[in-house]
């Protein structure tokens, strides 16, 4: 699986849906849970030259060609930023536009892409065990592309299946999500989680706080470990920043930060108000801030949310945002 293990989890819920009959499954439940794995396993086990019941063998031809990017019967649907992180190669024309400075990575799923997927899903089998398409993240389609899409799934190829994967399948087109068999994501025990990341080589004391700063959420637990943030940073973050210490976040991207301060401030939020926190240890958390700051931070935090891809001075959001952070958390009324 591109040098992570398939998470027992997963495993479980792809010989579930293989078990199934159908053209098209829409993989759906928030961000971190395997919805791109899941949807990946599913490909393999259908395009393999020997599959069993459990999925595919990992080590035909077939699964040698998707570990390699080059499988000639499986089309990829993605923003191509999530193409290139991912690893799987862009279209001749798209890497060429690229590279040639004439535009940006595509951060949506591009009607041109999906044009290609539909006449591909045409195409008659290259290696004969059927074709298949993976859209991920499928919610990244806009109208026109996701209209595109529907009406091949409306009227399929007879051998080709198709796998949606989202974290936010509420935002798909109706129609679409009436043309897929729809599955909710598992979500696993920690225990079995923490084994798992444990398992990719993080340290037993590192996963767990990871886990923790990810919601509980074991494929964002390991995004967070690879990011290259430290365990004690995220353990030390709140108090830091009731000191207003910027150096605390030195090395992190606005969005990581926002996302970060969102939890803090939910976390806080959730102490004043009796309940469990989430994402920190309430040992780590500051004791001050009022509810009616805190609540004003919290909407503050969701406006920069929508804008924080834009190309501010990081430096300066940087020390606006831990400003912000410092005065909700000492605040009194």
């Amino acid at each position: 699986m591109n040098g992570t293990a398939v998470a027992p989890w997963i495993a479980a819920q792809a010989a579930q849906l293989l078990a199934q009959r159908g053209h098209a499954w829409l993989l759906a439940g928030p961000s971190g849970l395997g919805q791109y794995s899941l949807g990946l396993a599913l490909v393999r086990a259908w395009l393999c030259d020997n599959p069993s019941p459990r999925g595919a063998c990992g080590t035909c031809g077939s699964c040698h060609a998707i570990d390699v990017r080059t499988h000639a019967d499986l089309c990829v649907l993605m923003p191509e930023t999530a193409m290139l992180e991912l690893g799987w190669p862009l279209s001749e024309k798209a890497q060429t536009d690229i590279d040639d400075k004439k535009r940006k990575p595509s951060k949506e799923i591009r009607v041109d892409a999906m044009r290609d997927a539909v006449e591909f899903s045409q195409r008659t089998s290259a290696r004969g065990r059927g074709k298949a398409v993976l859209v991920f993240p499928a919610e990244r389609m806009n109208n026109v592309t996701a209209n595109a899409l529907l009406k091949t799934l409306e009227e399929p190829p007879g051998d080709v299946k198709f796998v949606l994967a989202s974290d936010a399948a509420h935002q798909l087109l109706p129609t679409i999500r009436s043309r897929c068999l729809g599955h909710t994501m598992v979500w696993p025990e920690t225990d079995a989680s923490l084994a798992w990341i444990e398992g990719q080589g993080i340290p037993a004391a590192q996963a767990a706080v990871m886990l923790r700063a990810a919601g509980g959420r074991p494929d964002d637990a390991l995004l967070f470990s690879q990011s290259g943030r430290d365990a004690q940073a995220w353990v030390r973050l709140p108090k830091a920043m009731a000191r207003g210490d910027v150096s605390a976040l030195k090395d992190w991207t606005p969005a990581q930060t926002v996302d970060a301060l969102h939890k803090l401030c939910h976390d806080v939020l959730a102490v004043k108000t009796g309940a469990a926190p989430r994402f920190f240890d309430a040992t780590d958390l500051p004791a001050g801030g009022s509810i009616a700051a805190l609540t004003t931070w919290a909407r503050a935090l969701a406006a920069t949310t929508r804008t924080v891809e834009h190309p501010f001075n990081a430096g300066l959001m940087l020390e606006a945002l831990v400003s912000q952070a410092q005065n909700a958390l000492n605040s009194t009324h």
